[in-house]
């Protein structure tokens, strides 16, 4: 057996041992481990494809499982922060095989299933009746699609062997979806490969014409031009290996607009001729480079611990538009470049690499948390929570995610932001900006103290747990979509109940306040629900209200004046 395929088995079984509990309340099933072991193994198996894939801890990935009856074909959904007025939609289907022999294609029909779906989900003006929890995530799609917003939608397609036949394929290219809808096979070995640390990449660069090479500050310097196909190379023997360190970690399963414009230029004729100027390079770091300072151009260069910190996106653009290209590569590009920068850092540089990865990265919006990870107000409070037996998780790779002592900076942030700052409505529409200014500078002041942060993510953490836990067949329909919101209410309410105010909330009556909350949390939640169903009535008075537009009330805020 291929020891890839033992080694998630391994870690599947464990998992649905560990979360039966929670993947009988996220799947609305009576069943159980022991009665319907495929069943969970099945499910488990999606799950961990989503945490691994989308990088989130199981929680989160929890949320998105929509596996069951009346599914479509759709075992696991995931909308993307809005960026650029477009949105990512990932769709999971898993197909898990208890033979474990790895020799089993993905099944045709499931393909075709999927696929012969897709145009009607993302059409608002078609009905379509799924489970609820599926329901409300594609009538959330269909809201944002009528506000404007374009989806992209990255088909993951999850097996424990082989990829789909020719056949399939074949179907998968008569779609005519074009670039916005992709599909992706990800298997055992797949998952391996983004579970792995990292091995350090020892590769050379062939530069063409004259480099600086210079030391500066005590350290070495490289900048000059390499031929296109240089890039692709490097790609093709090391692919998201070499984006480790960057922030758009794994790019290669993301489309933007960026990497459109950077295939037209190099598509075009006359525009690759210049495609230097038009790009900003390409930026790498390393623990060491040679080369032969004799030569006085045309030179190669031996890197050693070789990542890529920015252009992340030029570079998978480079490899896949010249994958796709028909005619001969080496004649086509033998004139087109891109600026190399080059720098050599030890491992006290740490600080120095989160320094550039942030200046250089700036060309687009990103989740910039690992970014400030290194701020003093995220040091002071990581210091500040460990004296309430937290742990704070500032960067994404710090500490286990799913610990419920553990608190990462951005649930930290979303809780801040929606309960102490008053706006839920933003994080419907801006989650992936929180780390940028302005929203930044505005959860993360001066006066935020350990208290106020652990107290905030406690409020959000029940309200999530009280959702999962409800019987959705009889819960009030904007439940998907209100968590912001109730928290937001209950930390209200917790307040007045303490008789303080926030700025007076902190390390001295956080044992009060963390208490009172324990103690009133189920009579907090059912009241913020009444609240919020009496502002839905102010609003849109006793007519029922269509899930879409349940889903753009809450992104909008249209509530606040209510509440």
């Amino acid at each position: 057996m291929n020891i890839n395929i033992t080694i998630i088995d391994q870690r599947v079984r464990k998992l649905a041992e560990q979360y039966e509990t929670h993947l009988q309340q996220q799947l609305k099933t009576n069943k159980t481990l022991a009665k319907d072991k495929p069943f969970f193994i099945s499910a488990t198996f999606v799950l961990l494809c989503i945490q691994t894939v989308l990088e989130i801890s199981l929680e989160k990935a929890l949320d998105c499982l929509t596996e069951g009856g009346n599914d479509a074909g759709i075992d696991g959904l995931h909308i993307g922060d809005l960026q650029n007025n477009e949105f990512i939609v990932t769709l999971f289907q898993g197909k898990y095989k208890a033979n474990r022999d790895g020799t089993a294609n993905f099944p045709e029909n499931a393909v075709v299933k999927i696929l012969n779906t897709i145009g009607a989900l993302f059409d608002p003006d078609k009905s379509l009746t799924f489970n609820l929890q599926l329901q409300q995530k594609i009538e959330e799609i269909r809201s944002l699609i009528r506000d404007g917003y374009i989806p992209t939608v990255r088909i993951m397609l999850c097996n424990n062997g082989l990829p789909w036949n020719e056949i399939t394929q074949q179907y998968i290219d008569s779609t005519n979806f074009g670039d916005q809808v992709s599909c992706t096979h990800i298997n055992h070995d797949k998952l391996v490969e983004l579970l792995q640390k990292p091995k350090p990449i020892n590769e050379s660069l062939q530069l063409v014409g004259k480099g600086l090479v210079e030391e500066f500050n005590y350290r070495r310097i490289l900048i000059g031009k390499v031929l296109v196909t240089e890039i692709r190379k490097l790609f093709t023997q090391h692919g998201n290996k070499l984006l480790e360190r960057n922030i758009r970690h794994y790019l290669g399963f993301h489309k933007s607009w960026v990497n459109q414009e950077i295939q037209n230029s190099l598509i075009d004729e006359e525009k690759r001729q210049n495609f230097y100027f038009y790009n900003n390079g390409i930026t790498m770091i390393c623990s060491k480079f040679r080369h032969n300072a004799l030569q006085n151009q045309n030179y190669s260069v031996v890197i050693t611990d070789l990542q890529v910190i920015n252009g992340g996106q030029t570079c998978l653009a480079i490899k896949n538009t010249l994958d796709d290209f028909s005619g001969d590569i080496d004649l086509s590009f033998q004139n087109t470049y891109v600026l190399l920068r080059l720098y050599e850092l030890d491992e006290a540089d740490e600080n120095l690499v989160h320094d550039i990865t942030y200046a250089t990265n700036s060309q687009n919006p990103v989740d910039l948390r690992d970014l400030r990870a290194n701020d003093a107000i995220q040091r002071k409070l990581g210091l500040g929570i460990k004296d309430f037996d937290y742990e704070y998780e500032r960067k994404r790779d710090d500490v286990e995610p799913d610990a419920p002592y553990d608190i990462s900076s951005q649930t930290a942030a979303e809780a801040i932001l929606a309960i102490w700052r008053r706006k839920p409505h933003q994080l419907r529409v801006n989650k992936g900006d929180i780390f940028d200014h302005p929203f930044y500078a505005e959860i993360f002041t001066n006066e935020l103290n350990a208290a106020q942060l652990v107290i905030a993510v406690s409020i959000l953490r029940m309200v999530e747990t009280k959702r999962k836990g409800m019987n959705m067949d009889n819960s009030p329909l904007f439940l998907p979509y209100a968590d912001y919101f109730l928290a937001m209410l209950i930390g209200k309410m917790l307040l007045k109940k303490l008789d303080i105010s926030l700025e007076r909330l902190d390390h001295l009556n956080f044992a009060q306040a963390k208490n009172t909350l324990d103690t009133f949390i189920h009579d907090f939640y059912s009241l913020a629900i009444n609240k919020l169903e009496e502002a839905l009535t102010k609003l849109y008075g006793d007519q029922t209200i269509p899930l879409q537009q349940l889903s753009a009330t809450f992104r909008r805020g249209d509530l606040s004046k209510f509440l």
